[in-house]
């Protein structure tokens, strides 16, 4: 058990508990403990006391062992604790057990509900804080039985955030009416976002999602390239909702740059699932770029947790960008990372600006790889090849004259071939044979 200088104006004063697995190792269980006392800190909290114990596997009643219970019951007691928080999943029945074997006002809630009350409190839009509320009815509620100190919803501080008393301490039917209409309503959202994404689609302006753990820079980084003001701050989901803006690159071609929800290890499924529309940002972006806080140790454990939800999202096939920020506060030399080659590895500093204009130059060598700027011209009466362009291309300058329409546009290569003869016969592609057409 290990004691932490505490501040007695804090609301929650905080045990964290956590179960070293033959798994796991005692250092990897201490890493994941400072990320959750991290996560305690963004919710308002104040860790008093860390708790392991080593066991083979986590007891079906209480999670830790019955000793072990009467230990931390004992030491909130003393230290006047309020709120056990355990890193990993508990079951309803051992949230039960667990707060009636330590007795007293304290309540127990784990590393899920904890990122939900996170969500909670960053939520700006409407469609984030929908996302929330459902997550929290679907995972929590069902965790909110016992003594009835879990249940009020009205006292303030952690786990009390979202969706409020009288959603939380209806029956059962009016809990599932409330999960069907947030379901529709966010469906009604998500088929608003999907006209949204093919507009942009026709644009033909490419996007680009940056993705990565949770406080790498991600909003910092926007802010730089875009003037976006996104709040940024040096919390874990700092930003919940996803942002997009345009940006253009040095050659005056525009991207979109959306900031996206940051990544954490333990990211349960059911919360990916749950932010699958805030997530979908990556999935439909056409090139990824992954920002590391390469000031932290832990940053290669953290690429890994990137490698892992981007792969749940089966977004692994795109092309993919690799930023080491906060260059400025980091020790080590460049790595050698086996899944990127050096050319797409940058170190940047999204404060001061360092490498990110070398960064900058990649993308647009990725945006414009197969792409040209071509002169089509197009007589009036096809103008079925203009939308075409509109459709799938992007159309810089179109000159209207008597018979013809001139469209400047810069195309890949399936446009270019589909409108081959509107071209001069110096940019047409070469055909070989019937098949390559």
């Amino acid at each position: 058990m290990e004691l932490i200088e505490n501040n007695p104006e804090v609301q929650n004063r905080v045990m964290l508990v956590a179960l070293i697995l033959p798994s796991t190792t005692p250092e990897e269980v201490d890493k994941s403990l400072d990320e959750l006392e991290r996560l305690v800190d963004t919710a308002g909290g104040e860790t008093v006391i860390r708790v392991t114990q080593a066991r083979p596997n986590p007891d079906v009643a209480t999670a830790v062992g019955k000793g072990k219970v009467e230990e931390i019951a004992e030491a909130c007691k003393n230290n006047d604790i309020n709120l056990v928080v355990y890193d990993g999943e508990l079951s309803p029945s051992q949230i039960r057990n667990l707060e009636d074997g330590i007795g007293g006002d304290v309540s127990v809630i784990d590393r899920s509900m904890l990122i939900l009350d996170i969500f909670a409190l960053h939520a700006v839009t409407g469609e984030g804080k929908l996302q929330v509320e459902l997550a929290q009815l679907k995972y929590t509620a069902p965790r909110l039985m016992g003594k009835g100190k879990s249940m009020s919803r009205l006292g303030g501080g952690i786990g009390t955030r979202g969706p409020g008393e009288t959603k939380l301490e209806s029956d059962r039917r009016h809990l599932k009416r409330r999960i069907v209409a947030l379901e529709e309503e966010l469906a009604e959202l998500d088929r608003t976002r999907q006209t949204m994404r093919a507009a942009r689609d026709r644009s033909g302006i490419p996007e680009i999602a940056i993705v990565g753990y949770t406080n790498a820079g991600k909003s910092t980084l926007l802010n730089y390239l875009t003037d976006a003001g996104i709040l940024a701050q040096d919390k874990l989901f700092a930003t919940l909702d996803p942002t997009t803006r345009k940006f253009m690159l040095p050659s005056g071609t525009p991207v979109l740059l959306t900031d996206t929800v940051g990544f954490i290890r333990k990211l349960p499924h059911h919360l990916v699932k749950a932010f699958k529309s805030t997530l979908d940002t990556a999935v439909y972006a056409d090139i990824l770029l992954i920002l590391l806080d390469f000031s932290d140790d832990e940053y290669p454990q953290q690429l890994q947790v990137t490698y892992q939800i981007i792969n749940e999202l089966k977004a692994g096939d795109k092309p993919m960008l690799l930023a080491l920020n906060k260059r400025d506060r980091a020790k080590d030399k460049l790595p050698i990372l086996p899944d990127f080659e050096l050319q797409n590895i940058f170190a940047i500093s999204s404060v001061t600006g360092e490498g990110v204009d070398a960064l900058v130059n990649r993308i647009e060598e990725i945006v414009n790889e197969g792409k040209r700027r071509l002169v089509f011209t197009i007589p009036n009466a096809e103008q079925g090849a203009l939308n075409t362009l509109y459709k799938n291309a992007v159309v810089e300058d179109v000159e209207y004259g008597p018979e013809v329409v001139k469209v400047t546009a810069v195309v890949d290569n399936k446009v270019r071939g589909m409108l081959a003869k509107y071209l001069p016969e110096a940019d047409r592609p070469h055909i070989e044979s019937e098949k390559d057409w």
